[in-house]
């Protein structure tokens, strides 16, 4: 349920999240603002842009991430803000919140408050968009309601059928679970999926095993939807090892999926929350301790057996949403297999020990 208070305390979790998309824009911004002629930001669940004590919600992250980028005079191309909120008093707040990065903000970014329902808007706008025969911008669209009822797989795919879109989608599995037995709630439970096979797991007796099929159902219904790459990650509120929400990421390329996967390792773990991967059930993923020890398995499961394969074929392969680590993680996991006999390189392919440069031919070894 939404909170009945304008603003509302933030929580660990939510800070996690932000902390994430932070990440995730400075990475974002600067590729697509410099390559493409115009760039849009879709918050569809805006709020108020605060929370109790002054934290910035998730329309001023954006704003900040372009205000405060390195890079932001790189930056050319038309720089496009919807944050949408339902609730009038909400959205007037906000409005006042964004006046004065309108007014610091260069002239090739642009910020609209709409005070209205998420997905009416965003309906009408792809129905603007297909009556012009036209493609959405290049676009990074937030999706992060209360409940399980405002965001069904419809607009969902709408904007998956645009070929540079990526999804951000607040997944409240402990609400779906919750309800998935409540007759009142199955209506939306059927928009939220796109279909019906969702009540399915009300046959799974194990929570575990009922999960995941959730989280492969969704996933699934996202590939079909438009979707080539997707992953998602758990939330925890940290000190109760409590599971709280859930992230899906959906994006046609993989350089979205990499930079999305580098945002969660790098995020901050001071908060008081964990993030758990999508591949490795049970792996936390902590930037401070990372244990490569999976990812060197899955590097000796996927390239075992064949008799020489090149940096650059691994290096793409991480990059997909085939593992949770990222690409940037790739030469620190085969130092140490090398240095354990685990793999075999090539001398003619490389001029040092222990580098990794383009070119290098590696042997993956048996395990034994």
């Amino acid at each position: 349920m939404p909170p009945k208070k304008l603003v509302w305390p933030i929580e660990s979790h939510t800070h996690g999240k932000h902390i994430v998309l932070r990440a995730y824009l400075n990475a974002w911004l600067p590729i697509m603002g410099i390559t493409n002629q115009r760039i849009v930001f879709i918050d569809g669940f805006a709020g108020p842009g605060e929370y109790e004590n002054g934290e910035d919600g998730s329309p001023i992250i954006a704003l900040k991430a372009i205000e405060e980028h390195q890079s932001k005079s790189k930056i050319k191309s038309e720089v496009i803000y919807v944050f949408i909120e339902f609730d009038q008093e909400r959205a007037h707040h906000l409005k006042e919140k964004v006046k004065a990065f309108k007014e610091r903000l260069p002239p090739n970014v642009s910020v609209e408050v709409v005070n209205g329902d998420c997905v009416s808007t965003l309906n009408e706008t792809l129905d603007d968009l297909e009556r012009a025969k036209a493609n959405l911008a290049p676009a990074f669209v937030m999706l992060d309601p209360f409940g399980v009822s405002h965001t069904p797989l419809s607009i969902v795919s709408r904007f998956l059928k645009n070929p540079k879109c990526e999804m951000y989608i607040s997944f409240m599995y402990e609400a779906i679970n919750r309800f998935k037995e409540s007759p009142e709630f199955e209506p939306h439970l059927d928009d939220l999926f796109g279909t019906a096979e969702w009540r399915q797991a009300a046959n799974i007796a194990d929570s575990f095993q009922r999960k995941q099929f959730i989280y492969r159902l969704y996933e699934r219904q996202l590939r079909t939807a438009g979707a080539k790459y997707v992953t998602h990650f758990e939330l925890f509120d940290g000190d109760k090892n409590r599971h709280v929400y859930t992230i899906f990421f959906a994006t046609k390329h993989t350089a979205g999926m990499d930079k999305m996967k580098e945002a969660i390792w790098r995020a901050d773990r001071t908060g008081g929350y964990q993030f758990r991967g999508s591949r490795g059930e049970q792996m936390t993923m902590e930037i401070d301790s990372v244990n490569l020890g999976a990812f060197q398995s899955q590097l000796l499961h996927v390239f075992r057996g064949r008799e020489w394969v090149r940096i650059e074929e691994i290096t793409e392969w991480a990059r997909t949403d085939k593992t949770d680590y990222y690409s940037g993680q790739v030469k620190r996991a085969l130092k140490p297999m090398e240095q354990a006999g685990r793999i075999e390189v090539d001398p003619t392919s490389r001029k040092r020990p222990g580098t990794y440069p383009d070119g290098t031919r590696i042997r993956f070894k048996a395990q034994g």
